[in-house]
């Protein structure tokens, strides 16, 4: 069963025939199935959008696309939360449901607030199901400059616009910390993930459903500052690993992880260091130069294209070409 079929499980049968129908070219590099009622059939892929006939083939017009209706929606609904979408509200209140095998659905409709908080999401019109690829061997392009010759890993943070690949190249660098790094003189790490959105570790009621190798605790569904304390407290990580840091208490939680000598590997949206800096709630890591390591990402030869690598204390570029 290939990775989309995982995910095509989960939708009806109508659905399912049609996207089941397409190219085995075209299901291997699908990223996002978009379900929008009232809408044309939408697929993602990594060269870009496409639409989906009735009949099961790709068309650029959306004349020719079949629409979403409303049964569809409510087929969906009845799927995805295993015909009981009031047992999964505290996950609508994040906007997504992580589905076994480590995909996850985004979901959008009225959302009803109580106190200024989502409280949950009613009358649901649309699904983004991202599929989850684990792909093994990305980070091994990288390591050589994450790693010192003493064997210690630096700090480091991976910058990328969105899909670019920065969540997967995060999981397998997880993966190989986690396992070791013998060839460049690195002994396998105990990692903490703190994986906040499931995107990283894709637990499954607490399980996580990618390789993230044998010596990693996750804390799935956990506020990133709150998870870092948690894990610093009570696991003894010597990396700290999360995704997509920003808010003023996820730097001040890093701070902390640096202070007491934990290693920290986290990402953050950005298509340049410069972008980076014009944030406040950045700036205090460049200033006190706490990441060692900038891994940038981009498309420009395909997605997760490692356009560069920047000494962190230097700020000059490591020379690397891209890859």
């Amino acid at each position: 069963m290939s990775v989309l079929d995982e995910v095509l499980n989960l939708l009806p049968l109508n659905l399912r025939q049609m996207l089941s129908a397409l190219p085995a070219a075209v299901k291997e590099t699908a990223e996002e199935i978009r379900i929008r009622q009232g809408r044309p059939l939408m697929l993602g892929l990594a060269q870009g959008d496409c639409y989906i006939t009735e009949g099961g083939t790709v068309t650029a017009s959306p004349g020719e696309a079949y629409v979403i209706n409303s049964v569809d929606v409510e087929r969906v609904t009845q799927l995805v939360s295993r015909s009981s979408i009031y047992a999964l509200e505290e996950e609508l209140r994040n906007g997504f449901i992580t589905l076994p095998g480590g995909h996850r659905v985004g979901i959008t409709g009225k959302v009803l607030t109580e106190q200024g908080r989502v409280k949950n999401i009613k009358y649901i019109a649309g699904f983004n199901f991202r599929i989850s690829r684990a792909l093994v061997g990305v980070a091994d392009k990288v390591l050589p400059y994450l790693i010192s010759p003493e064997g210690r890993f630096y700090h480091t943070m991976l910058v990328s616009p969105p899909r670019c690949g920065k969540t997967t190249l995060l999981r397998d660098l997880v993966r190989r910390l986690s396992e070791g790094v013998p060839e460049l003189g690195l002994p396998g790490m105990t990692v903490g993930v703190v994986d906040e959105r499931s995107e990283i570790a894709g637990c499954y009621r607490g399980v996580p459903q990618r390789d993230i190798g044998p010596r990693t605790d996750v804390l799935d569904a956990c506020p990133k500052a709150a998870g870092m304390m948690m894990l610093l407290r009570s696991m003894g990580p010597q990396v700290i690993a999360t995704d997509e840091i920003g808010r003023p208490e996820d730097i001040a939680a890093l701070e902390e992880m640096v202070n007491a000598g934990v290693k920290v590997l986290t990402t953050v949206h950005g298509a340049s260091l410069e972008e980076l800096t014009d944030r406040p709630a950045l700036q205090y890591l460049f200033q006190i130069k706490a990441i060692q390591r900038f891994v940038i990402l981009g498309r420009s030869k395909g997605v997760g294209t490692v356009e560069d690598i920047i000494d962190g204390r230097s700020m000059r570029s490591l020379g690397v070409k891209k890859c």
